[in-house]
């Protein structure tokens, strides 16, 4: 693993090419030559002119004779100067690297020898956008001429530190939130005792507004967790939480000046809870970790909120999520990893060998029903994790799990999404080395580059963008809730102190979503965001993000999904795939800014019937098969009915599909392949 300051590894090798810049025999003509302005490999055909008298590569003799270059860089770089080439094999150069005037030079870097017989020599140094450096080699080991050699200049970006200053706020409570409360998409910040929820409402103008609601009859606090949503459609989100003797569903009153108890699980060891649709009727339920005993659920039905633990004689879920009498469920996380179009659950677990205590991922079938796949995914750890974070860390498109871990002597383990399969690239990520333990795991792009960060107990591991991380520890809250707290595009946290992100250039967009169809706040939405850098076209895939209840263990975080776009200063679109099966398509929006998306009103993907889509029989009882002159691998498909309900959603395994479970009727297929949409009618017998 990479610490900070660690500069021979980073992110972004910039391509080598070849330059014919010649060299110079004095640093004052190297100044009035062609710069070296990026990177390449350089000839000296012969050290023949004025030495360098500053050494900077150790000890003090001067050389005979020197070449001088000057190099200007067009950004920041951890740049490399090195005659460790093979062509040079069997020579002994010496290098120094200089930045100030030819009349004040200020040694930068040296080297002598690379080490061991090896004379050559490498140097790395930190080389900052505009900036004048004198590169000086010198024929000190080699004073007959003619002395020539070949070396390379490489450019790696540095990747964009993140820090934060700290500011302090009225918070009684327990800690918990920085969410929209109010339907401003401007995230707030929520502290709950047992008798009061206080929400500091963040204002335009970059303050808050405290207001405390007094909650009748609460007896809870949000000791373990706590997760936000609307689940009553009132523009106003509610909030479900809990400790260790039970938990919450609190709903929001319908002018949003204050909050009163909708629902209570008095049996419960809270663990880690959420808010998600289950039965995507549009309706959001809630979802209840249990720590001593079976999961509980509320159905919401849209007026009433109906408990159930487990699997319970007649419960909506057959077979329940996640069932074991002992419990040892920690931390759920809602998130679509065989991107079929719904939200499935991981939870992490207790640890230990025994099935009861390994991680468990219950795939979606849709119409409540779930199948338990974590042996098939390779996701069944025995790891004490309590908390994941999932993320498209190597830009592919999908959803990758870190999985976290709480004890010393269990490693931490990034498992990469491989269709579905999760392949463990801990060691190759440079996370094996990667220590520091806790509850608290949650995936955001802090430094808006583009690439998915981990925000791990007190450390951001920054990803790199190459399939590696950079291990950023000073100046990190241990953890918190992390939202955009003063609206400037850069992700901040709360955890009763506030730390404001003090973030750089990169653009960035943030999004949030009103359902119509779907649940109003469009938990469970796919949005993925297209931009030059990152696109279906390119090596790194568009942006995704699922839009979750709850990270992490204990926090609730914004619901508001927050993409950086880097140095890309245009977006091409933003597409938001519903729950309900609707597609919406901004094209072209602004950069760092707020996009705000109501399901159904922006342009859909185009979508008409096809002659080239053939489904036979047709009618048919139960399996209809596909036939078109295109390829259906990796394929999404709905099935909708005549009022436009989903009825059926899934990923292609083959080009048949079972709709033998159907009522009877007239159908519509949709089949949704690499941003393309083909429709087709058929009948169910």
């Amino acid at each position: 693993m990479k610490r900070v300051l660690l500069i021979l590894f980073a992110i972004a090798i910039i391509p080598i090419v070849s330059f014919a810049q010649t060299s110079s025999d004095t640093c004052a003509n190297a100044n009035n030559a062609t710069p070296i302005s990026g990177p390449g490999v350089f000839n000296i055909l012969d050290v023949n002119g004025t030495a360098p008298s500053t050494i900077c590569s150790g000890g003090t003799s001067v050389a005979q004779n020197g070449e001088w270059y000057r190099y200007i860089p067009s950004a920041n770089y951890f740049v490399t100067v090195s005659s460790n080439l093979s062509q040079n094999s069997g020579k002994d150069t010496r290098v120094q690297i200089y930045s100030g005037s030819c009349g004040s030079l200020q040694c930068v870097a040296g080297n002598d020898d690379v080490g061991g017989s090896n004379f050559l020599s490498s140097t790395t140094f930190s080389a900052q956008a505009g900036e004048t450096y004198y590169i000086a080699w010198d024929n000190y080991w080699n004073p007959s001429s003619p002395f020539g050699f070949d070396f390379e200049l490489s450019e790696t970006i540095i990747p964009p530190t993140v820090s934060f200053t700290t500011a302090t706020i009225s918070a009684p409570g327990i800690d918990r939130g920085a969410v929209d409360m109010n339907g401003d998409s401007l995230d707030d910040i929520v502290s709950i005792t047992s008798s009061i929820i206080t929400v500091n409402y963040q204002q335009t103008n970059g303050t808050f507004n405290k207001v405390s609601h007094s909650l009748t009859g609460g007896i809870y606090t949000a000791g373990w967790s706590m997760a936000a949503g609307d689940f009553d459609r009132n523009g106003y989100n509610d909030l479900v939480y809990g400790n260790s003797d039970g938990a919450h569903v609190v709903k929001a009153k319908a002018n949003g000046n204050g909050y009163e108890i909708a629902a209570t699980s008095h049996s419960i060891f809270t663990q880690r809870t959420n808010f998600v649709d289950f039965d995507n009727d549009g309706n959001l339920d809630v979802f209840l970790c249990d720590d001593t005993a079976p999961n509980e659920y509320f159905i919401n039905n849209g007026s009433t909120l109906t408990l159930w633990e487990g699997d319970d004689p007649g419960a909506p879920i057959a077979g329940g999520l996640g069932v074991y009498s002992s419990g040892g469920n920690y931390g759920s996380v809602w998130v679509d990893y065989d991107s079929d179009g719904d939200a499935d659950l991981f939870i992490a677990k207790c640890g230990g060998l025994e099935e009861r205590r390994k991680n468990q991922l219950f795939r979606n079938n849709g119409n409540l029903s779930f199948t338990e796949v974590s042996i098939a995914a390779n996701m069944n750890d025995p790891l004490s994790t309590w908390s994941s974070a999932w993320g498209d860390y190597d830009s592919d498109g999908d959803m990758d799990c870190f999985v976290g871990s709480s004890l010393t002597l269990e490693p931490h383990k990034l498992m990469q999404n491989n269709n579905g399969v999760f392949a463990d690239v801990t060691a190759s990520s440079g996370l094996d080395v990667f220590t520091d333990k806790g509850h608290e795991n949650q995936p955001f792009d802090f430094n808006n580059d583009g690439y998915i960060d981990i925000y791990s107990n007190g450390n951001i591991l920054i990803n790199d963008g190459d399939g590696t991380f950079t291990i950023l520890s000073s100046g990190i809250p241990q953890e918190g809730a992390v939202g955009d707290l003063n609206n400037d595009g850069f992700l901040d946290v709360f955890n009763g102190l506030i730390y404001y992100n003090d973030g750089n250039s990169n653009n960035w967009l943030k999004v949030c979503l009103t359902g119509t169809n779907s649940n109003i706040n469009g938990i469970g939405a796919r949005i993925e965001v297209s931009s030059p850098s990152f696109n279906n076209s390119s090596s790194k895939k568009a942006q995704i993000r699922d839009v979750r209840s709850a990270e992490g263990f204990a926090y609730m975080s914004s619901l508001n999904s927050h993409f950086g776009l880097g140095t890309d200063t245009s977006i091409n679109t933003v597409t938001v795939y519903w729950p309900s099966g609707t597609v919406d398509v901004v094209v072209n929006p602004s950069i760092n800014d707020t996009l705000c998306i109501t399901e159904g009103e922006t342009l859909s993907l185009e979508s008409t019937l096809e002659n080239d889509l053939i489904l036979y029989p047709n009618p048919t009882k139960g399996l209809l098969n596909l036939n078109a002159n295109y390829s259906f691998e990796n394929a999404i498909f709905s099935v909708f009915d005549i009022t436009g309900k989903r009825v059926l959603n899934d990923r292609f395994n083959s080009n048949t599909i079972d709709v033998s479970e159907l009522s009877s009727g007239n159908y519509i297929l949709r089949v949704i392949n690499n941003g393309v949409i083909k429709t087709q009618k058929f009948i169910k017998q």
